[in-house]
């Protein structure tokens, strides 16, 4: 709203679970490393699709994390949500026996929810019939299956919501997650995505409308974001969870910030369900307003976190915004062929790297980015090959959504 005071939402806490690695210290140290992608393999549900591949955490275990019986009563993007809120709340000092739950807030984005647990059930009633179709199918398919399951391993008794805008679900539980802070409805909120979509009807589906690459001859080269010869982009699977606090919260509690996130910005294109506004003005409007809610001019902005998912439109339509809005500085990476695109996660993860990459002052490189798209600005500065190091203090994480949900967060190292 115009001329709202500004807010910082400290970030004191961050947890993952990708298909680059288990924990924060792994999936950083793959995506900044700039690797060979090692988390995409074909499955056998995918069979003879033209994508039967995909990102997946392997050798996860979640019954041996979370104990059987709990587990049981979650669907697998459940169990990654409450897997990558556990290492968040850790990794921020807190402990939840101590906390007061009421003021505790959880707000987690998917785009899908337990969709192959749907699947498995509606392959149950074909085959066996309706007697023997599970009676936890409505508690481990909904959207809100994460968020309460979060609840419920913490003890968080504040507002808790479901966020599922598509592909920018992520970033608009944790816009939400700033403005219940700013609000003061809350102390502290643990708030991201998680999504886990093995689904052979969802990917069926993609190949379709001609959204994922069937670049079936190696699949680790297959999602290539601004590439020239991108062919769509590869599901994946995870969960990027983060605490945010306010501010004079975590200073009682003597809480360093990892960063603090600063503004957010949402925007609807009105304009396809499948594509976005051919023109980039819905994600200029969200982006715009983001950076007005931080206060900060598109200059300042050191660095971006792209939604980059290798879909021969959005890529160009995001590259185009970016320059439009923050000029020729900044330097953008796609992290995307690395985790995967993980869909309603995509912003809870790569938010979490955004943090990381201010806190390290480096940009991860945008893998399997060979050859720019020559369509693409000239100013577009992509980093690609390696690492690079730069001093960065203010950073956006941008996310698109089919539907036209456009969401963007303005970051700052304090």
């Amino acid at each position: 709203m115009p001329g709202r005071q500004p807010f910082a939402a400290a970030v004191t806490g961050l947890g993952l679970v990708t298909a680059a690695g288990t924990g924060v210290k792994a999936t950083w140290h793959a995506v900044a490393g700039g690797g060979r992608p090692e988390g995409v393999r074909r499955h056998p549900e995918l069979a003879e699709l033209p994508c039967d591949f995909m990102y997946t955490a392997a050798g996860l275990d979640p019954a041996a994390e979370l104990g059987a019986a709990a587990a049981r009563l979650m669907d697998r993007f459940s169990q990654l949500a409450v897997l990558a809120a556990r290492e968040a709340v850790a990794d921020a000092g807190l402990d939840p026996a101590a906390w007061d739950g009421s003021r505790v807030a959880v707000v987690i984005g998917s785009a899908h929810g337990g969709l192959p647990f749907y699947d498995e059930q509606h392959a149950v009633l074909a085959e066996r019939g309706p007697r023997r179709v599970s009676p936890k199918l409505a508690p481990l398919t909904v959207v809100n299956g994460a968020a309460s399951s979060v609840c419920g391993d913490l003890g968080a008794l504040g507002p808790s919501l479901a966020v599922s805008t598509a592909c920018s679900s992520g970033t608009v539980a944790l816009g939400t997650a700033h403005q219940l802070l700013r609000s003061g409805a809350c102390d502290l909120v643990v708030a991201g995505g998680a999504e886990s979509v093995l689904s052979r009807l969802l990917i069926a589906s993609a190949c379709r409308l001609k959204a994922v690459s069937t670049r079936r001859e190696d699949p680790a080269t297959a999602c290539r974001p601004f590439d020239a010869g991108r062919d769509g982009f590869v599901v994946g699977e995870g969960a990027g969870l983060l605490v945010l606090e306010r501010p004079e919260h975590a200073r009682a509690r003597g809480a360093t910030p990892r960063a603090v996130i600063r503004g957010y910005g949402a925007s609807s294109d009105a304009a396809s369900m499948v594509a976005p506004d051919p023109e980039g003005a819905g994600i200029e409007r969200a982006l715009r307003a983001a950076l007005a809610d931080a206060q900060v001019a598109g200059a300042e902005v050191d660095h971006v976190n792209a939604h980059g998912t290798s879909t021969v439109l959005n890529d160009l339509i995001e590259g185009r915004a970016l320059v439009r809005v923050l000029g020729e500085g900044p330097l953008v990476t796609s992290t995307k062929a690395v985790t995967g695109h993980t869909l309603g996660a995509a912003g809870g993860i790569e938010t979490a790297l955004t943090v990381l990459a201010l806190e390290e002052q480096t940009v991860p490189p945008t893998v399997n980015l060979t050859t720019p798209d020559p369509q693409l600005p000239a100013g577009l500065d992509l980093v690609r090959g390696a690492a690079r190091r730069a001093r960065l203090r203010c950073a956006v994480k941008t996310s698109l959504g089919f539907g036209g949900h456009n969401a963007a967060l303005v970051l700052t190292r304090d």
